[in-house]
């Protein structure tokens, strides 16, 4: 029984020594940053920083395209309102004939005869 306990003791220590070297040569490939998972540390570290600035330079260019709408949108409410007082006005105005607004219209020459009575007579 002994020997069955101590057959399972040694390949416990082989697999545990095993396990140390592969675990070994994992940390020794992620601590080069020339190739292996530090390389990809590293290039996401920089990826993040460009992310970063360009987050930056959209936020800049919304806030001004922001800046420039709500001018824009403020301009026209108040078009818009000095257009309903004028078609408030509108209203007041009499209306005019319809003669009187088309005054291009052709009229037929008029025709008369004139009775010539001699002088004298």
């Amino acid at each position: 029984m002994t020997l069955i306990a101590d057959i399972f003791l040694v390949a416990g220590a082989l697999a545990a020594g095993f396990y140390c070297f592969v675990l070994s040569r994992r940390l020794a490939a992620f601590q080069n940053a020339e190739g292996g998972i530090g390389h990809v540390v590293a290039s996401l570290s920089a990826q993040v920083d460009e992310l970063e600035a360009s987050v930056d330079s959209a936020r800049k260019a919304a806030n001004s395209s922001n800046r420039s709408l709500s001018e824009l949108t403020s301009r026209a409410e108040e078009v818009a309102q000095r257009l309903e007082l004028m078609i408030a006005s509108m209203h007041d105005i009499p209306e005019v004939e319809t003669a009187k607004q088309q005054p291009n219209t052709k009229q037929e020459p008029v025709f008369s005869t004139r009775v010539s009575r001699a002088v004298g007579a």
